[in-house]
């Protein structure tokens, strides 16, 4: 607090400021020196708010053994001074005795003989007052359900009392009777009796996240799985990193742990690892660290103790330490809170929790799917159950040799032959055999090179990739390889031509470059001697990629030629020597170049023919690129449902190969796009998540961030809000976006469309923090100024839905700037209009002279769309202005200046015909103009005219839905009359 209140009033709006501050130890240290410049007025009453605003700040904060003498002061307070406290501080006195009994109930130090007399104490005071007793037989309940003894009768006594202004709300008595339930074993009637908190019908501060956490486990055991999923989503956000909703976070990482999502929880686990050193309540503790151990113990009997674990702070955790260290700590917890009660409920609770056997093997919970393996490093996986891979050869000769031919024949069962032969060679003590056939060290450090190269290219690190393979032709001349050196530099010669190029005809540069390699290519072709049929057939392969990509830049006709040319030639050499790989890839590439070409069918008869080949002749690892490319080309044909079956074929297929071998992600990404075309937005939504995924396991990150990006705005559009939300808390906390290591335009845009999600899941408080922020950031972005106007617009509104317009008009003010620089015309419009509009409907008189100043804004930005000669998308900006001037004059109490505007947005409307699509805003338009006409101007006969006149003509048109609202006024304004 900059500087403390010098007067009371200077004290309340501190104490309004601090109310609106989230829980935690900023909040309970504004309290806590709030009280005591409370105390320096020498006035009872201020004193008693700064109280009470404290043990809030203690109770909410999970501080409960300093929230009982907070209150004793109160108390003192209420018993000198009994007048101070007015009905409201009276009720709030009384209602929160419940809190101290729940602050005792958490600290096992205290006696159970001290929390039984303070009941006495409660139940003497409500009945002095005069008070019903529901809410002490409440506590005297959750006492005996604490120590585990006597709780049918305590629920009786207490569930069958009617309740009382003191009792506590409907949500939180729904919790206790479902939870009385559910330790009874009754699932079913546990979920009856939640059903109004779950279905959000009651809630309260702590509702229904609550409820939710006990809920999941039951939602499992009687086979409501997806409802589980939901809650879980929903209910997680509500209390996360929150330190009195601990227990309530343990419950979810335990959720995760049993339904085969342990990689979730440890993620879960890292988000709030805060609540290691926050949570000051004990029995909150235990809760939370029985959670824990409930994931750890899962996690290391799944064989990955060693994992990394976030716990507390200081050192460093594996899953196994931190399992030791939490389960030492929580069973000490459990054994104290069990001395104090004389009873072993605490530790026989944990122990039912930790036997828990998982509930599901699988659920997918989050729209990004991950297992431990890919939580740490993982060693590459090869193929799985479907085909069974070659065996890698133990001995180091052999592996050598097998590993060259089945990279000569381009099998995707070489790269781990490659990869365990790099793990040796890297080794300090690595001896290479003297084996003539294997060859000198150098040729196999150049063979290690040019897989290295490759794969670099293959995630168009073209630098990299030419860098390495000239190396490695370098070391194949020193070992006396010129056919491979051949076959490097022409890869090398290939990546060269690819990397990016700077100035302002890109593609031109690039198709400049493609033909100069190729040109170099015939030349090191012609100039090598004693080449092998295999090499030599790379080379002719290269020489052809060389020329189709060259036509896939340039798109010029007269490139289309050279490609065949070329094809052919590799083709023939290839058929010669039957050499399957080269014949299939001077298949593809044939069919590419019709395709390029724009000839569509006869690339389809070439992709076909080869498509037979394939099954016929191999090789099988061919054929999901090729069903791929057949899916492409249906594409262009706009044969969406041929592509959708091609590209699934393609999928089922490369499950038999390494998982890095088959590009799946452009496979899953075109799925996508199949599905998307087929109206099958769910599906199309899996598949972009896994082409994500995809991506992520090949180190492609910026381009899995950005699918991701995608599905999580598709998710946002078909209304799944919680699903968007968790994909992108889970991406925003990876390493490299914490780090600030990806890039800040691509993190900016997920932070976007999340802040959107918080707002289209009424989280208005932290969608509007996020979308300020995001306003602030993108205000320096100087080279791009239209997304900081549209950033800076949604934050307006967002700030005036909340009724903070002096901060509204500052971002309006800010996208309005921006919008002079790089226009934004409907955004900046919209952004405008509503804002007014929210000013008009929350002040009323008081907010028109801001609201129309916005709007005659809105109206500069309007003329200027018009001499840009812009047109929106849907009606007009002058159009919306006219509505938006009516619907404005109308909450301010001016109605003729509202029938007027809406006069002038009917005119610029004009009449609806038969298949105009703006039947409905003009019916809106009618609808509010006879509203102010005949309801606030008190003339109905005209209203009545205008009404009749537009239901006609509507249902002569056929609009007749949208006569429903106009029919309805004018009945209620016959019926007035």
């Amino acid at each position: 607090m900059p500087t403390a209140p010098q007067t009371t009033d200077e004290l309340y709006q501190a104490l309004q400021e601090n109310d609106r501050r989230p829980y935690g130890r900023t909040r309970t240290v504004t309290a806590e020196e709030l009280v005591d410049a409370a105390e320096q007025f020498e006035e009872p009453v201020p004193l008693v708010h700064a109280l009470l605003e404290l043990q809030e700040a203690y109770t909410y904060g999970s501080e409960p053994r300093k929230s009982p003498v907070v209150f004793a002061r109160l108390l003192t307070l209420f018993d000198e001074q009994p007048d101070v406290f007015d009905e409201r501080l009276r009720h709030m006195m009384f209602w929160r005795f419940k809190w101290v009994a729940h602050a005792l109930r958490q600290i096992p130090e205290i006696p159970l003989a001290s929390l039984r007399q303070w009941l006495t104490e409660m139940r003497d005071r409500y009945e002095k007052a005069d008070l019903g007793l529901q809410p002490y037989y409440g506590q005297a309940y959750q006492l005996a359900a604490h120590v585990g003894e006597d709780t049918d009768l305590a629920y009786e006594l207490w569930a069958g009392r009617t309740r009382t202004r003191l009792s506590d709300c409907e949500a939180c008595e729904i919790c206790e009777r479902a939870r009385y339930h559910l330790t009874a074993g009754d699932d079913e009637r546990a979920l009856r009796t939640w059903e109004p908190v779950l279905a959000g019908k009651e809630s309260c501060q702590e509702e229904p996240a609550r409820s939710v956490s006990y809920a999941l486990l039951p939602l499992l055991r009687t086979g409501r799985t997806d409802q589980a999923r939901e809650l879980h989503l929903a209910g997680y956000r509500a209390c996360r990193r929150n330190p009195s909703m601990s227990q309530e976070v343990g419950r979810h990482l335990e959720f995760c742990a049993l339904t085969g999502n342990e990689a979730r929880g440890l993620e879960l686990l890292a988000e709030n690892r805060n609540l290691f050193d926050e949570v000051d309540s004990p029995l909150d503790l235990v809760g939370f660290l029985t959670g824990v151990e409930v994931l750890l113990q899962r996690v290391e009997l799944l064989g990955h103790g060693e994992l990394p674990a976030a716990g507390y702070a200081g050192r460093t955790w594996t899953v196994a330490g931190l399992r030791a260290e939490v389960r030492g700590r929580a069973d000490d917890l459990a054994a104290r809170f069990d001395s104090r009660n004389g009873t072993t409920a605490h530790s026989d609770r944990r122990r039912a929790r930790l036997d828990r056997a998982p509930l599901l093997d699988t659920l997918e919970l989050t729209l990004r799917t991950r297992g431990l393996d890919e939580v740490a490093p993982a060693a590459p996986v090869n193929a799985p159950a479907a085909r069974t891979a070659a065996a890698v050869p133990d001995a180091l000769p052999e592996l050598v040799l097998q590993a060259r031919a089945l990279d000569q024949q381009g099998h995707p069962d070489a790269q781990a032959c490659w990869a365990r032969l790099r793990t040796l060679v890297a080794a300090h003590d690595y001896t290479h055999p003297d084996d003539p056939a294997v060859g000198p060290l150098e040729q196999l450090r150049a063979d290690l090179l040019a897989e290295e190269a490759s794969r670099a290219a293959q995630k168009d690190e073209f630098a990299d990739a030419a860098a390495l393979h000239e190396e490695a032709a370098a070391l194949y001349d020193a070992a006396g390889e010129p056919g491979h050196a051949a076959v490097s530099r022409g890869c090398a010669l290939l990546a060269t031509a690819q990397i990016p190029a700077e100035g302002a005809d890109v593609a031109e540069a690039k198709a400049a470059a493609l033909t100069s390699a190729h040109a170099s290519m015939v030349r090191l072709h012609e100039e090598t001697a004693g080449l092998a049929p295999y090499q030599e057939a790379r080379l002719l392969r290269l020489r052809a990629t060389a020329l189709g990509l060259r036509l896939q830049t340039s798109r010029s006709d007269e490139h289309v030629a050279p490609v065949l040319a070329e094809v052919e030639v590799l083709l023939t050499f290839a058929t010669r020597h039957d050499i399957v790989t080269q014949i299939s890839g001077a298949l593809l590439l044939r069919s590419s170049a019709h395709a390029m070409s724009g000839d569509l069918p006869a690339a389809v008869t070439e992709i076909d023919a080869l498509l037979d080949r394939l099954k016929a002749h191999g090789p099988a690892w061919h054929l999901p690129r090729t069903l791929g490319l057949r899916a492409r080309l249906h594409f262009g044909l706009r044969d969406a449902q041929t592509a959708y079956e091609n590209l699934t074929e393609a999928l089922r297929l490369a499950a038999d190969w390494p998982a890095d071998a088959i590009d799946t992600a452009r496979l899953h990404s075109d799925l996508a796009e199949a599905c998307m075309y087929l109206r099958r937005p769910d599906e199309a939504l899996r598949h972009l998540t896994r082409s994500a995924e995809a991506d992520l396991r090949s180190g492609s990150r910026t381009d899995a961030f950005c699918t991701y990006s995608n599905a999580a705005q598709l998710g946002l559009e078909l209304g799944r809000v919680e699903d968007c939300i968790a994909l992108l808390d889970s991406l925003l906390t990876e390493p490299d976006v914490v780090a600030g290591e990806l890039d800040d335009r691509l993190v900016a845009q997920l932070r976007l469309t999340r802040a959107r999600a918080l707002h289209a899941g009424e989280d208005l408080k932290a969608a509007t923090a996020e979308f300020v922020t995001l306003a602030a950031e993108s205000a320096g972005w100087d080279d791009d100024p239209g997304s900081h106007a549209m950033i800076a617009a949604e934050t307006a509104m967002l700030l005036g839905e909340s009724g903070q317009f002096g901060r509204a008009r500052e971002a309006a003010d800010q996208a309005l700037a921006a919008h002079a620089r790089a226009p934004r015309h409907e955004q900046l419009s919209n952004c405008l209009r509503e804002l007014a509009r929210l000013q008009a409907q929350q002040q009323g008189p008081d907010g028109l002279a801001d609201a129309l100043t916005l709007l005659a804004d809105g109206g500069g930005s309007a003329a200027a769309a018009r001499a840009a000669e812009y047109e929106a998308h849907g009606r007009s900006l002058d159009t919306a202005l006219a509505y938006e001037h009516g619907r404005v004059n109308a909450y301010a109490g001016e109605y003729e200046d509202a029938l007027a505007a809406l006069e002038k947005a009917l005119a610029l409307l004009g009449e609806p015909g038969r298949e105009d699509d703006h039947a409905s805003e003009w019916a809106e338009c009618i609808r509010l103009a006879g509203a102010v006409e005949g309801i606030y101007l008190e003339r109905p006969a005209p209203a009545l005219t205008r009404l009749d006149a537009a239901i006609s003509r509507l249902t002569a048109l056929g609009h007749t839905e949208e006569t429903e609202p106009l029919t309805s006024l004018a009945a209620k304004l016959r019926d007035e009359e």
